[in-house]
């Protein structure tokens, strides 16, 4: 079965708005769907979003966190 992507663009807005305000914030899939209230689907593709967008990384452990050490601001990409 093939999911098209049905990521909101304000979703992204907002969860890469809570990583800015946080730095330091780690948070597995499950961490994160409980943080922003999302279905286990929404939650991986944005979060596979903004790790495409160079924003976040997944560690070996599979949190995910800022690639940037939370000392410069990063904008979102124009394109969501």
């Amino acid at each position: 079965m093939h999911h098209e992507p049905a990521y909101d663009p304000h979703l992204l807005r907002r969860v890469h708005a809570e990583y800015l305000e946080m730095p330091g914030l780690t948070l597995t899939l499950p961490q994160a769907r409980r943080l922003w209230q999302l279905d286990e689907e929404t939650c991986r593709q944005v979060l596979s979003r903004l790790v495409g967008s160079g924003f976040l990384t997944e560690t070996r452990s599979g949190s995910f966190k800022r690639i940037a050490d939370g000392t410069t601001r990063q904008e979102a990409p124009r394109s969501w």
